[in-house]
C-alpha cells in the first residue's frame, strides 16, 4: 500500500537518487542537497513499506501563487494513481495554508495536470521571480518547452 508522509532530512539521498535520471535528461530541475534541505518542509514522498516510490514539493511563492514542484514516480510504479494522489494531497496542503489563488505547474505532461482540473495558462503571466530562481538553472533556458498550468484555489 502506498503511504504519503511528509519528508525528513535522511530521505534527501533517496530523493536525489530516484530523481537522478529525470534531472540529466533536462525533465526535472537539479536541487542540490542543501536546496532540498532548506525546503524540506516543502516535500510529500510516496512510500510503499519504507522504500521511496515517488515524491513532489509545494514551494509557496506569495500568499496568491504556489507551485508543485519536482514530481517524479519511480518508472516501475507509474500508471497506479500515485502522482494524482501526490497532486491531490499538495493542492489539499496549498488550501489550509492559505494559498488565495493559484497553484502553478510547469510541465511537459499537460494532459496529466489538465485531468486534475488544472488549466494551460500563457507563461508570460508567470510571475518574473519565478523564472529568474529557478528556470535560469535549466538546461533548456532560455528556450524552454514546458507548459505552464494553473489550479484555481478561490
Amino acid at each position: 500500500m502506498i503511504e504519503l508522509v511528509k519528508a525528513k532530512l535522511g530521505d534527501i539521498p533517496a530523493m536525489q537518487a530516484l530523481v537522478a535520471s529525470e534531472v540529466k535528461d533536462g525533465v526535472i530541475l537539479d536541487r542540490s542537497e542543501d536546496e532540498v534541505a532548506t525546503n524540506i518542509r516543502s516535500y510529500v514522498l510516496a512510500k510503499e513499506e519504507g522504500r521511496l516510490v515517488g515524491y513532489t514539493a509545494l514551494h509557496v511563492h506569495s500568499r496568491r501563487l504556489a507551485e508543485i514542484r519536482s514530481l517524479i514516480v519511480d518508472k516501475a510504479y507509474r500508471g497506479q494513481h500515485i502522482g494524482q494522489k501526490m497532486v491531490e494531497f499538495t493542492l489539499k496542503e496549498a488550501k489550509e495554508l492559505g494559498v488565495e489563488e493559484d497553484v502553478l505547474v510547469l510541465t511537459y505532461l499537460p494532459a496529466f495536470f489538465e485531468k486534475l482540473g488544472f488549466q494551460e495558462i500563457n507563461k508570460e503571466v508567470i510571475p518574473e521571480h519565478k523564472i529568474w530562481a529557478d528556470c535560469i538553472k535549466c538546461i533548456h533556458f532560455p528556450v524552454c518547452n514546458e507548459i505552464a498550468l494553473v489550479y484555481k484555489l478561490s
